[in-house]
């Protein structure tokens, strides 16, 4: 079966190229950034307005390099690059928010990167289960290799924290409602890895629970935005080893 057609260039490079929409890209990033800076300091918008504006405008010519990428290489080349440069994007937001709790003191509730409205239980959530499907999808098109095993069991375990966190929200957010209390305690709750997770509530009757945590501190006392920024610094680098080391740009 042919999906995408011979390429001498890497093939990170060539699902990254922005095909003929370099100079639609750079004018939404500049613009973006302007109308960003003027809609908050001029105008008193909240400050993640200008990113959400800039993604906005980013997004009409990055689906017309999708297209063009479909055109050249095919359907699953077209979601490896949307995969790639979402995911690219999707790690900016989770090293500014280690950047706001770690070196600039904020809490972990107000370190919400830069569209803080995303940093919810219910995007999270969905996300992950787009991510986990789309690395599915990449698999069954024949996308192989020992980086895209490991990118699908990562992929898999990362999606089960999310399972897992978003069973809790609905059950504390029914739990709240019952009581008549406000909402806002079922938003970041701990997950299985990290500090009140639960894998840390299992050292006490677990040896094996407390032999990971032994060996790996991070798994029962990280806090949860550590945790997160670690799930998808890995999930980004399994992604591009996969990319660039299974051949999936040749023509088969």
């Amino acid at each position: 079966m042919t999906i995408l057609k011979p390429t001498r260039s890497s093939p990170i490079h060539t699902l990254l190229h922005p095909r003929d929409q370099a100079r639609e890209l750079s004018a939404a990033l500049i613009a973006g950034g302007i109308w960003g800076l003027i809609s908050v300091w001029r105008l008193g918008s909240p400050s993640w307005v200008g990113p959400a504006l800039t993604l906005g405008l980013l997004f009409p010519p990055l689906v017309l390099k999708w297209r063009a990428d479909r055109r050249l290489y095919g359907t699953p080349a077209m979601i490896l690059s949307i995969l790639l440069i979402t995911q690219g994007l999707h790690s900016i937001e989770h090293a500014a928010q280690w950047v706001q709790y770690h070196m600039l003191g904020w809490p972990a509730r107000q370190a919400g990167g830069l569209i803080s409205p995303l940093n919810s239980e219910i995007i999270h959530f969905s996300w992950n289960m787009i991510v986990l499907g789309l690395v599915i999808y990449l698999f069954a098109a024949g996308m192989r290799g020992f980086w895209m095993w490991l990118l699908l069991l990562w992929a898999g375990a990362h999606s089960a924290e999310h399972v897992y966190l978003f069973a809790r929200f609905l059950q504390v957010i029914g739990e709240l409602q019952a009581a008549g209390l406000p909402l806002d305690g079922a938003q970041g709750l701990p997950g299985v890895l990290g500090a009140n997770g639960w894998l840390a509530a299992q050292t006490s009757t677990s040896a094996g629970a407390r032999f990971l945590c032994t060996i790996a501190p991070g798994f029962a006392n990280a806090p949860r935005l550590d945790v997160h920024f670690w799930w998808n610094a890995g999930e980004v680098l399994l992604l591009l080893a996969a990319t660039q080391t299974n051949g999936f740009l040749e023509r088969r």
